[in-house]
């Protein structure tokens, strides 16, 4: 039979066909909790507090749609639909309470969040380290005072009585004395001022982390390159942290609607009311000091509701500009 081959050309094997390697028998159940019982055993008491402290009172939310009346119970209570929520939504209150609540979000996303990455960049340029771990430590400690101090604080340094920055400004202008604690238009500068001082500190040290495992030799690389610190600054460290920065910012945005009662509730006085209302004071408001329940929950369940939507979307905007999201 008559070929086209070449005399010296040699026939291919035919092609081998890759079998894939043997998958191992999975081992029963029993088995594998008893190899890792001690892991097991250390994940109960989480389990169990998320279970007793986290789940079950979810069971609480059905009020939200009941009238709920305390002698009768969760299950005697009469069930009324989205009456609450209708209530919520037409109500005089709403429109405030939004803006309010908005508004101080809006003012944390522009002035809060961005400042603990611009802190640890400034530090991570520092090449003391005694200056360094001394700033640090400074920044830091506000993170464990309560918000009470805080607020004491605040009160002490900007009364009208005996406050002593606005003693000094009303010495340095020379003109009326201004209370900056009571009046309206200075709430919002203060409870920006507040969370800077408190927060910052707290963010750094994540961000510092973060920036401890960018590998050295990738800026001795850089500067053999010809690379100046803005150069690295831009493609090495700011690189190195944006993950972080993504995974922040997607747990401050399931926190755009928690203004933070404690802190609000302690500034807040008769005099700057309108401005200081938002809904984790109104829910105190309605549900506490007037008994009305199901409304306060109601309010509580559609702040809820704002905060796993915007998680959620927040993730999923993240991923579709290529970061690696939450989940």
């Amino acid at each position: 039979m008559a070929t086209d081959l070449a005399p010296n050309q040699v026939v291919p094997p035919a092609a081998e066909v890759k079998q894939a390697p043997p998958r191992k028998p999975r081992r029963p159940l029993g088995r594998e909790l008893l190899r890792y019982r001690w892991l097991y055993v250390m994940l109960l008491p989480g389990l169990a507090y998320f279970a007793l402290f986290k789940y079950l009172p979810m069971y609480g939310l059905t009020i939200a749609f009941k009238d709920y009346v305390p002698f009768l119970g969760y299950s005697g209570s009469q069930w009324v639909g989205l009456e609450h929520f209708r209530e919520l939504f037409t109500g005089p209150d709403f429109g405030r309470l939004m803006f309010n609540t908005l508004l101080l979000a809006l003012l944390t996303i522009v002035f809060v969040f961005p400042a603990p990455i611009v802190v640890a960049l400034m530090l991570n340029e520092l090449r003391m380290k005694v200056v360094k771990r001394s700033v640090q430590s400074l920044i830091y400690i506000p993170h464990f005072l309560s918000w009470t101090i805080v607020a004491s604080l605040t009160y002490l340094l900007f009364s009208v009585d005996f406050g002593v920055i606005a003693g000094w400004v009303h010495s340095l202008t020379g003109g009326p004395k201004v209370d900056y604690v009571a009046q309206a238009g200075w709430f919002r500068p203060l409870i920006v001022l507040q969370l800077l001082w408190k927060q910052t500190g707290w963010g750094t040290i994540i961000y510092l982390a973060a920036l401890a495992g960018v590998d050295s030799q990738l800026y001795e690389a850089a500067r053999v390159d010809g690379a100046g610190r803005w150069r690295q600054f831009w493609h090495i460290t700011l690189p190195a942290i944006q993950p972080t920065i993504v995974v922040m910012a997607i747990l401050t945005s399931g926190h755009l609607m928690d203004s933070g009662f404690e802190q609000i509730w302690l500034m807040t006085t008769s005099l700057n009311r309108d401005v200081a209302d938002v809904f984790d004071t109104f829910v105190y408001y309605v549900g506490i000091t007037q008994g009305s329940f199901s409304y306060a929950t109601a309010v509580g369940l559609f702040k809820g509701v704002i905060g796993v939507v915007l998680i959620f979307g927040s993730n999923r905007l993240a991923k579709r500009l290529g970061q690696r999201g939450l989940f």
